[in-house]
């Protein structure tokens, strides 16, 4: 199938892209790699209006260092952050992660924005730079604000983007060496979804200690008393279960695994900063 017909404008920026959706009707998107929209129009599942391209969007392109973070602009791709073309805020852990997003021709055009924007519960992206503490910079015109990741989601496939807003860019602090980190995820095979998937990030010079649970059918869950299960003290069962009943008892054990595989990589004794 090919998808209805739609208007399409280009944007030379994010508030050019925030202005131009404002234009048009309520049900007009942004695009940027097209990698989760683009079939989705071809299935005819998405029938926007209008479609405002960011893929060029200068703003969008870039990425740069603000002291204690680093800005990645909504239309960087996972290839450039694989490669290196852009700085990474951690000890390599964002080019590891964007190394196992789907396939290279995806990540030859698929986006950070936009694997955020789409909000995917299975996606990397979504769950990674959640467990990260990341903040996305939303665009509307000239203002920005700027919202945490974990407000950011609403639902599967939801955010709490207004029709007329862009996601700017994405702000992820930065992470030293003697931080410890790990990413886990279960796939049926190389280049899917995950099935469940789980992080941990301890970084004794922030104070901050985060444990994840993701690709849980909804938005991730940042688990509470993240000490007491590193330190064995709450059952895993327990914990999982808690943290989203709604799980089938074969998801839930799926779950627990990839919590278990993801708290042994980061509390092991290789290398600080180390994770899968």
């Amino acid at each position: 199938m090919k998808p209805v017909r739609f208007e399409y404008a280009a944007a030379a920026s994010s508030a050019a892209a925030s202005a131009l959706l404002a234009q048009v009707a309520d049900d007009a998107k942004p695009i940027a790699g097209g990698q989760s929209l683009g079939p989705m129009l071809n299935l005819r599942l998405a029938r926007p209006s209008a479609l405002v391209d960011v893929s060029r969007a200068s703003d969008m392109r870039t990425a740069r260092d603000e002291g204690d973070a680093i800005f990645y602009g909504g239309a960087v791709t996972h290839a450039e952050i694989e490669d290196g073309d852009v700085p990474d805020a951690t000890p390599g852990w964002l080019a590891a992660v964007a190394r196992r997003i789907a396939y290279r021709a995806v990540r030859n055009r698929g986006t950070i924005a936009g694997s955020l924007v789409h909000a995917d519960p299975a996606a990397d992206w979504v769950n990674v730079l959640t467990a990260l503490g990341a903040h996305v910079v939303v665009a509307r015109g000239s203002a920005v604000r700027t919202v945490a990741l974990c407000d950011f989601f609403t639902g599967p496939f939801a955010t709490v983007l207004a029709h007329d807003e862009v996601v700017a860019g994405v702000r992820v602090l930065k992470r030293r060496a003697t931080a410890r980190w790990s990413y886990w995820k279960f796939c049926l095979k190389a280049g899917d979804f995950a099935k469940a998937s789980a992080a941990v990030l301890r970084d004794p010079e922030r104070r901050e200690t985060r444990i994840l649970l993701g690709a849980i059918e909804r938005p991730p869950v940042l688990l509470d008393d993240p000490l007491a299960i590193l330190q064995g003290r709450r059952s895993l069962a327990d914990v999982v279960t808690q943290a989203a009943p709604h799980l089938s008892d074969e998801a839930r054990t799926l779950h627990i695994a990839a919590l278990r595989r993801a708290i042994a990589l980061a509390t092991s004794d290789g290398k600080p900063g180390g994770g899968s």
